[in-house]
């Protein structure tokens, strides 16, 4: 059968609407130099310069890779680690194991752990609120290592649980240590996996998402800002940020604005104020050059397309569910949406059958194909009548 093909370019304006607006050479590279220049990163528009050593931004509701920057490359990745912490921590709240007004005790090993601080004390008990706030805001190495321990008994039988998560996410390039970040060898993660890790925790445990958004949190008279300069300077909602010697100063962090989602990964720059104004920088390069475009939503007809023997002319091609993605803002001057189906189609046709395929390309546009559903059964014409319309087409040639 001759093949039907629509071809839409420019005009496809009239038919969209945008939606409101590897493996690593070692498990703990050595630190980035603080002479070391800005490099690019790959972006559908091209190189983008960031003096971050690995990056990511993807976004949240569609999946398209904004920013490529060493993405899978293991890094240490600091106390980002928390982020899988919080993630085991929420998933037991979630299943009624664990409570947020449960006290759990202060080991001494929790309580001499260096690093960040939440400052619980020896021998005392705290509850799982304040030790999730104590590991969000303050960073904690002893709130973090105290809900391991009050979870699974121990930290490293705290890290199998982690581990094991990690291997349901796909996560291929993560392995952990421990619950804290703290350096160790054979603990890394990578900047696409950690933004995967930030991805579940936003989506599948959306009601404690919101201790992310605190911008301090005091504990026993001791306040503490948090330590994600996006989060207290409200251009971000949550996640967390991270230093090593090894893995410099890094950044997870995400934003809703006008009802799209960002989350970007950074790690390895060489100071803070460097973490700070990379992630106000790229975060706000991901909303102001990227748009999330509907472009076809679930029940809009594609294309008719004709039906041989049929009870009616034509069937409707429907995607079938929305068709969502992620454009430059630019996309209308460069997209190309094409419609390939095999016409005519031969009844009878059921709804939702594959008939045909939609495809979009273009300057800055991810390739996407979907498949074209028959949007209406057409039964098959009864016997009279399809010698009928065989006659007519062999004496009209239509």
């Amino acid at each position: 059968m001759p093949t039907r093909r629509l071809l839409l370019a420019a005009g496809v304006a009239t038919l969209a609407a945008p939606a409101l607006a590897l493996a690593a050479p070692a498990h703990r590279p050595a630190a980035p130099k603080k002479t070391e220049p800005a490099t690019p990163g790959d972006t559908p528009l091209g190189p983008v310069d960031t003096v971050a050593r690995w990056a990511y931004i993807t976004d949240f509701n569609t999946g398209a890779t904004l920013f490529d920057k060493a993405a899978e490359e293991r890094m240490p990745p600091s106390s980002m680690t928390k982020m899988m912490t919080q993630y085991i921590v929420y998933s037991m709240l979630a299943s009624g194991r664990l409570k947020l007004d449960q006290q759990l005790p202060v080991s001494e090993k929790a309580w001499r752990k260096q690093g960040s601080k939440m400052f619980v004390p020896l021998d005392g008990l705290v509850t799982v609120q304040d030790l999730i706030l104590g590991v969000v805001v303050d960073s904690g190495n002893d709130a973090a290592i105290v809900l391991a321990e009050g979870i699974s008994g121990s930290e490293d039988q705290f890290v199998d649980l982690m581990n094991a998560q990690a291997r349901k996410f796909g996560l291929r390039n993560t392995h952990f240590m421990n619950c804290t970040g703290w350096p160790a060898d054979d603990h890394y993660s990578c900047a696409r996996d950690i933004a995967t890790i930030a991805i579940h925790l936003i989506r599948d445990y959306p009601q404690y998402y919101h201790f992310d958004s605190e911008t301090q949190f005091t504990y026993d008279k001791i306040k503490q800002q948090n330590r994600n300069a996006l989060v207290w300077r409200h251009l971000a909602d949550g996640l967390k940020t991270g230093h090593t010697d090894a893995g410099g100063y890094g950044l997870c962090a995400s934003s809703l604005r006008g009802g799209r989602r960002v989350v970007i990964v950074l790690n390895g720059m060489p100071t803070s104020r460097d973490r700070d104004g990379e992630g106000v920088r790229l975060m706000g390069w991901a909303f102001v050059q990227f748009e999330d475009v509907v472009l076809f939503s679930a029940a809009d007809t594609v294309d008719n397309a004709p039906v041989y023997l049929g009870a009616q002319p034509s069937v409707p091609l429907v995607a079938g569910h929305d068709v969502l993605l992620t454009m430059p803002r630019s996309w209308l001057q460069t997209a190309k949406v094409t419609v390939d189906y095999a016409s005519p189609v031969p009844a009878p046709v059921a709804r939702g059958q594959v008939l045909g395929k939609l495809s979009i390309a273009g300057q800055g546009v991810p390739p996407t194909e979907v498949p074209l559903l028959a949007g209406a059964d057409v039964p098959r014409l009864s016997l009279p009548g399809r010698a009928l319309a065989v006659l007519s087409h062999y004496v009209t040639g239509s």
